[in-house]
């Protein structure tokens, strides 16, 4: 919800013309995302970048690409790493899976906000201890353009692997330096496309939708608005897989139930 729309003047708030001025240059809706971290990591940018208020910023950003590439960057969260929260990621390989694939051998996968691409190509690790990889396949989205080319790359730094079993290590990367690259094999199951979760259309019909360590930076409207998507894109008996902050505390609200701690099951 927007707030302090009107200056003490009654003018319109340079914070809200900036909202409505990138709306409308990317589609990209920042009164969704909460007010407060969002300032602060766009008002450290523009102050470092020379400029005086939001409003400067703007038009800087109507002109420069490269700028613009960069505020993207800023305004996304693209932390990430391996097998994050490594517990999760074993009832994922123990329960999970093995319950998805009994009914079906090949399974649609979405990893949304996939940032620089950690998550897709780990659910593809974990998923081809029970089935080859030439029938793993998953779709990773991001609304950067930035990290999804990164993500294509597939070279990370010795700590984003912290969590990454041994042989698994040992089976999926190669050495390159003072960094890991994800083999050929694994890069082939995953597909990256651009998507913003806040406007674009959905998928549909999918078996596991992975969306982790990104709701917490939504509203509650946008986040409300974003489990009913998902509930929708998913199958009967498909499973939303959550970040270990972002709790559904009424998952009957988006007609899921819990499978398991951060797993909800679609009825």
């Amino acid at each position: 919800m927007r707030v302090a729309i009107e200056g003490k003047d009654g003018s319109m708030s340079d914070y809200v013309q900036f909202i409505e001025g990138i709306k409308r240059k990317t589609g990209i809706d920042l009164a969704l995302y909460k007010e407060a971290q969002m300032k602060r990591r766009l008002t450290s940018l523009y102050e470092k970048k020379g400029y005086r208020n939001f409003v400067d910023f703007l038009h800087a950003l109507e002109k420069d690409r490269d700028l613009l590439n960069e505020f993207l960057d800023r305004m996304t969260i693209n932390v990430s790493e391996f097998y994050r929260n490594g517990k999760r990621w074993e009832i994922l390989q123990n329960k999970i899976f093995p319950m998805l694939l009994q009914s079906n051998k090949r399974l649609k996968i979405w990893s949304a906000a996939c940032s620089t691409g950690e998550e897709p190509y780990s659910i593809a690790m974990v998923l081809s201890h029970h089935v080859p990889l030439s029938q793993v396949q998953v779709l990773a989205t991001d609304i950067d353009e930035n990290v999804i080319q990164k993500a294509k790359l597939g070279l990370y730094p010795d700590r984003s692997l912290a969590e990454v079993p041994a042989d698994v290590k040992n089976k999926y990367f190669n050495k390159e330096g003072q960094f890991f690259k994800v083999k050929d094999e694994i890069k082939r199951t995953v597909t990256f496309k651009k998507h913003n979760l806040l406007k674009d259309n959905y998928e549909t019909n999918c078996d596991l939708i992975v969306c982790r360590n990104v709701m917490i930076y939504f509203t509650e409207e946008a986040k409300d608005q974003i489990y009913h998507n998902f509930s929708k894109s998913l199958r009967s008996g498909g499973i939303l897989f959550v970040g270990s902050t972002e709790q559904i505390f009424n998952p009957a609200r988006y007609g899921f139930e819990v499978e398991d701690t951060f797993f909800y099951r679609k009825k």
